[in-house]
This record gives C-alpha cells, structure tokens and sequence, in this order.
C-alpha cells in the first residue's frame, strides 16, 4: 500500500492520504436554532410566526460499489478492499425554514386556518482531496484498493426551496363537522451533479496500474455549456391538493369521516430536447418492442383522486372499547432527484462516458492526472451524439399511489391497562420502478445451462456492444409505475400508567412487505442496476421489501419526586428485531447482461455445482469448496430452507439484535411569581447493554460483502457453468455473520441541560 501511496506521490505530487485509522477522526456535529413568536390579535385571531434553522457536517466513507458495470461485490472498504483517507467524502447540510400561521374564529360554526411555509435546504458534499482522478485498482476480480477524489462528490451540489400555501376551513352543522381547503407546493431545485467529474480509472491488478497500462474502464462527466460552465439542472415543480371531508357524529358512539382529495402535479420549466435522442429507437421493459424516447417530455398532467372513509366506534359508550379503522386511496411523491435526472442526464448540460476496453484502445487512455485530458476526444457539442446515458420519464407516469385499509381495536380496563390491536394492508396502484430501454432482450438462442441443468435462466451476449440497443450509450433509464407491491402490517401493544410514579409500554409489529423495486438509489441507472435479479434489473420478481417481520419494543419508567424541589425520573428503552435484509448473488455478472447483481442457484447437494481449484498463495482444491459451502448452507438460517431454489432479492435476514438504551432526567424545580421554573439535567446512554457486556447490543452483517457468496465462470458457448466458493480474508467462511465494528455496535453517551419556566 505505501508502494502505490509512494507512487502517485512522487509521479503525480497527489497525497491520498492515509490508509488506516483515518476513522477515527471522522466528525458529526449539527447546530440548530429556533425562534418563535405568538400574537394574539384578538379574541378571534391569533397569529404565529416560527424560524428554524440547522446546519450539520458529517464524515461519510467512500460509496460502497458503484461505478461503471460490472461492479464489484466488496465495497470499497471491506475485509477485502482499502481505500486511502482523501477518497472519502463529507455532507454539508443546511436547512432554513419560516412558518406563519392564522388562525380565525369567524363565527361560532366557522374557523379558518391560513399557512405559509418557506423552506430553504442545501445538500452539498465536501472533501479533502485535492481534484484528482479516482481509481479502482482490482485483485482477483473484486475490489482492492481505491484512492483520488470521491466519485460522486465533484461539485455535487442540491439546494431547494419550497413555497407552501394551504388553507383549511372548518364549517359545522348539527351531527357534521366539515373541512374543506386547498394546498399548494411550489418546489424550485438546483441540482449539480458530476459523477466521475475528476474521471475514473478501473484496472484489474496492481501491477497493471504501477506500469501505467491501459485501464479497463475509464469514465467522466464533463460540462457541455460555453466554456465549461457549472451545468445545474434546474426544476420548478407543483403540486396542487383539493380536499373535502365530512366529520359525521351518527350517534354518540358511532362516528364516520368520509372525504375526498384531489392532488394535481405541475411541471412549470421547459426541458431542453436533444435531437440525437429523438433519432434514436430504444426498446420498451421487455426488450422488444421498439420505442422511442424525449428527454424534454415531462408526464401527461393527470389528477390523481382519493377518496377514503373511516370510522370510529365506541362498542360500550363508555370508551374502554373502542373499534377503529378505514379504507382509501392515499397518494404521494416521488424523491424529486429522479425528476432532475432528466436535465443532468439529457446530454444538453453535461456529458456522461463510461468507456470498456475498446473505446479505451481507440483513443489510447493512459491514465492522466489531468482530469480533462480525454475530453477533447469526446462530443463537445450538445445535442449532435447520444449521451453516455440519458434518464427518461413515461409519459404516462402517475405519482406514487396505494390503496390502504386499517382495522384496529383499543381496549381499556378498569384498572388502567391498554391494550391496543391493530391491522393496516397496502396494495401498490402506481409504484415507482425504473426500466433500461438501451437493453436488448437476452439472447434467444441459448440459455444457461448450469448446476446440472436446474438453472435455466436466459442468458445475454457477454459484451457491451452487443446487449445494448445503442452501442455507444451505457443505459436509457425510463420511470415508469407498476401496480405489483403490497404490505399487510399486524400490530399488539399494551400500556399502563401506575399512580406512584411508574409507566409502563409494550409493542409488537410484525411486517410482511412486497415490492418489484425497492429502487436502491438516488441515480436512475443506480435505482435500476442495485436491485439483486435472476433474469435481469428489466424482468424483477415480486420479492421482499426492506422491512424486517418482527420487531419488538418496550418502555418503563419511573419518576418519584424528593426533598420538596427535586425529580427524578429513570428510563430504560428497549428495541428488538432482525437487523435488516441481505440477497445471496453471485460476485461477477453470471448471466452476461453487464450488470453484476445477480442472485444464485441454491444447489440441493454437490452434485448440482462443480467446483474448480483454487490456485495461488492460498490454494484450495474443488473438494475443499465444495465440503465448505455446503456446511455454510446448512448453517445458515436461509439457505439450508432455500435448497433447490433461486435466492430471493433481500430474503435473508441478518440476526436478531437486542438493544438497550437507559434515560435519566434529574429536575430541580421551584415556584417564582405564579410560575414553575425547572433546571433538568439528562444523561442518556445509548445501547447500554454494551457497557455491561462488551458482546451485547452488537449490530452484525453478511461475512460476505453485498452477500456475494459464489464466483462463477460460465462458458459462452454451452451456458454451462463452475464455480469457486468466495473467500474472505484469504479463508472460506464457516459461518454467515461478522461483528459491525463500528459506533453503530458501541455504547455511548449524551448529557443535556435545559431551563424552563
């Protein structure tokens, strides 16, 4: 490691930085502030005026895998992979938002609520490096060593602000209480984003890069205003909401509120075409069919309706048993960075290039500490070529909507207990997915052939060129919806307040969640190309979303109050569940298709899987693999039920984790002038457990990075396959998880003191 740090110094005078213990050192720090102002106009008026604002830092390390594909299975830093201090990156945020609200009492029946938001955020990223290319440098086919500039973080810049009118009137008549108002959101964006904006350089081994070969992947993104001027992409956006309800008191235990809402989007800035693109045919998510695409199209404007009704109904009259629930359509928004895709993807601003190995010989691409150093030999006029990439949205594109029903039921005794049952189902009617219409359908004359003949998935042509319906561009991302996703979610919890002092609360959820995308990025192409597939990121399964089954959480507390002038109130949190989903997939693109995101064949004995030997400074036979990756099945709580089948994009869970977290407030208090003033002092220590114990609360992940578990070799011609079991660590793995080594594992604490009066 001190060879390469040694060369890139005296070469190319860049310091990386250093290699170990940098972490350390990294940072979290927010300032917030608050100001606020009430006035009471009147007896009929008051009006409010609120400020906030929050600046935070924060150390991040370098992104785990993306890059031009095939990606790497480990991350960047990993058991397997370094990365040199200056590669990492840090986020600068700051928010700034002013509130003002009146509210007026017009008439007895009548009220009005009139509220006005603005709200200023900037998202910007930071570095210690100075401009530099970031470099992959792999061993084996997977990740080794990166260092240069972070590269996502070249002047990667969001700021937002966003207008907010609503106002809401309340009118009531007998049994009916009335709310109608109007909304509307005007979000305006400035979005620059650069990836690779320092270039990329990927080489396979070390030495190819000490002996300044050519690389295997090269990539930039490069300004297409006159004279290289910053491209921000701009987007001005609104959404506007109609609503109605009907709070109806039937009788005195049965109360039903049905409504109705209607919700508006506006795209008020006009895209800039690209005539290149509009020549262009692409295919639609099926790879057939062909279609063609506008960078300048925003969606058709469409109302998007919600109706819903609930209900409320006291089954005793006395409120010990309350039934509850209700059922509508209900929608929402999308993160509005894959609206901005389409002007910083467009080819109008900026340029994006991911070069293999043949464009890479064409132009002779040395590596160059020069970050413009090819640029010349790439369009430098927007509009005349296609883009690197280009992100697009279906015309026919809805935001996002579901239909949702809750059934719940809250019981109180007459001693004081709660217990509280309750059921909510979420069907998708316009989920959001992301499709590549620049991918060609696999090949129709073969496909794989591989662990004796029960992996039959298609398979593609193995090299770019020839899966891309254009050639020279890496993707052709569409946004599109799919009805395909649903949740049903079960909860029980139980709650008691004692009159000495102690409280009391317990829940469980359990989770069953569902979706075809759980769009894992806020890049088109990475949103598209993360989510784990066995027949390609265009043809996804229905499979499990993030959320965990079960989980469980409880609170005691206990507050006793002594000596006239002093509280004290003790409380211990506690949170249980799997730590989150992991998918088992392959560690390079097994099927050919260019993306390395592939989930495995799970072989029901050795007979289904051929293992090759491993060769080298730590050799293992095929024999060796084979005893060890079957122990490794049946020890592992997923694949042992999984044999015979495909792996599940996030069916594996992480272990059970425990978590413990202790409060203590310690008031001191005294009555002046009609008024009670407090000065609390609070300790909290976060998962306490691993005070006690240093191998309690311990977060644990996957022993293999992104679940990579199998390294194949397919051959082209017969889509018959072999394969090498992953190590870690110059080892085969015996078991699934390894300790998180990290503040996510540890204890800590916090103390705070505040006045009130």
């Amino acid at each position: 490691m001190n060879l390469v740090k040694d060369y890139v110094t005296s070469k190319y005078g860049y310091d990386p930085g250093r290699l170990e213990n940098y972490a350390n050192e990294f940072v979290t720090q927010n300032y917030k502030a608050l100001a606020r102002i009430d006035w009471n106009i009147s007896q009929k008026h008051k009006f409010n005026l609120r400020y906030t604002q929050m600046v935070a830092t924060d150390d991040q390390v370098v992104n785990g895998t993306s890059a031009p594909n095939p990606r790497s299975s480990s991350n960047r830093i990993s058991l397997n992979s370094y990365a040199f201090e200056n590669a990492n990156y840090g986020f600068e945020n700051s928010v700034k938002s002013l509130a003002a609200e009146l509210t007026s009492v017009l008439r007895s029946n009548l009220s009005n609520q009139v509220l006005l938001t603005f709200t200023n955020s900037q998202d910007k990223r930071t570095s210690k490096s100075s401009p530099f290319p970031f470099i992959d440098i792999k061993k084996g086919g997977d990740s080794y060593l990166s260092l240069g500039y972070e590269l996502f973080s070249w002047k990667n810049d969001v700021v937002n602000n966003t207008y907010t009118f609503t106002d809401n009137i309340t009118y009531k008549m007998g049994k009916h209480t009335f709310t109608g108002g109007v909304t509307f959101d005007y979000l305006s964006f400035g979005n620059s984003f650069q990836r690779y904006g320092t270039s990329y350089y990927r080489y396979d081994s070390l030495s190819q890069f000490l002996n300044n070969q050519l690389p295997s992947a090269y990539a930039i993104t490069y300004s297409l205003l006159p004279g290289g001027k910053d491209p921000y992409a701009e987007l001005n956006f609104g959404l506007g909401g109609l609503y109605v309800q009907d709070e109806f008191n039937v009788n005195s235990r049965l109360k039903i509120t049905p409504g109705i809402r209607l919700d508006l989007p506006f795209y008020f800035n006009d895209l800039l075409a690209n005539e290149a693109v509009n020549k262009a045919n692409f295919v639609d998510i099926k790879g057939i069919n062909t279609q063609k695409l506008d960078v300048s199209q925003w969606p058709t404007t469409k109302p998007l309706f919600s109706p819903r009704i609930g209900f409320n109904y006291d089954v005793k009259g006395d409120k010990t048993l309350q039934l509850r629930g209700g059922t509508g359509l209900f929608t929402g928004r999308v993160p509005f960075v894959w609206f901005t895709n389409l002007p910083t993807n467009s080819g109008m601003l900026q340029n994006t290039v991911e070069f293999g190995a043949d464009s890479i010989r064409k132009y002779n691409m040395l590596f160059s500490s020069n970050p413009s150093q090819y640029i010349n030999n790439l369009p430098q006029v927007a509009g005349q070529s296609l883009p690197g990439s280009i992100a697009a949205i279906d015309k026919n594109f809805k935001m996002p909507q579901v239909w949702r029903t809750s059934i719940g039921l809250d019981y109180k005794t007459e001693n004081g207990w709660i217990a509280t049952f309750e059921g909510i189902f979420t069907k998708d009617i316009n989920a959001v997915i992301q499709y590549n219409a620049n991918q060609k359908a696999p090949n129709s004359t073969l496909t794989m052939n591989a662990n004796n003949g029960q992996d039959k998935r298609p398979i593609w042509f193995g090299n770019n060129s020839l899966n891309r319906v254009n050639s020279g561009m890496s993707e052709a991302m569409v946004l599109t919806n799919t009805d395909q996703g649903s949740s049903y979610l079960l909860t029980v919890a139980l709650a008691k307040e004692f009159n000495f002092g102690l409280s009391f609360n317990f829940a469980y959820t359990y989770t069953n969640a569902k979706d075809l995308s759980s769009n894992p990025g806020s890049q088109a192409a990475s949103a598209w190309s993360n989510n784990a597939a066995v027949r390609g990121q265009n043809d996804l399964d229905l499979a499990w979303a993030e959320a965990v089954p079960h989980r469980f959480m409880s609170a005691v507390s206990y507050r006793f109050e002594w000596l006239g002038h002093l509280g004290t109130t003790l409380s211990l949190f506690y949170d249980g569940s799997h730590q989150g989903r992991y998918s088992y997939r392959y560690t390079s693109d097994f099927n050919r298709d260019g993306i390395n995101a592939d989930l495995i064949y799970i072989p029901r004995n050795p007979s289904e899987i051929t293992f090759t030997d491993v060769t080298g400074a730590n050799p293992f036979t095929a024999q060796q693999q084979s005893d060890a990756f079957f122990k490794f099945i049946d020890q592992d709580p997923y694949l042992k039920n999984k044999k015979g089948q495909y792996a599940e994009r996030n069916g594996a869970l992480l272990p059970w984790r425990n978590r413990f977290d202790f409060k203590l407030l310690q008031d001191i208090f005294n009555d002046f002038g009609g008024r009670r003033h407090t000065l609390q002092f609070s300790l909290d220590i976060l998962n306490i457990g691993n005070l006690l114990n240093s191998n309690w609360g311990i977060n644990k992940t996957s022993i293999y990075n992104n679940g990579a578990i199998l390294s194949p070799n397919v051959n082209a011609t017969t889509g018959t396959a072999t394969f090498q079991m992953a190590r870690v660590s110059n080892r085969l793995p015996a078991s699934s998880f390894n300790n998180v080594i990290g503040l996510s594992s540890t204890w800590s604490m916090q103390v705070g003191l505040r006045y009130s009066f």
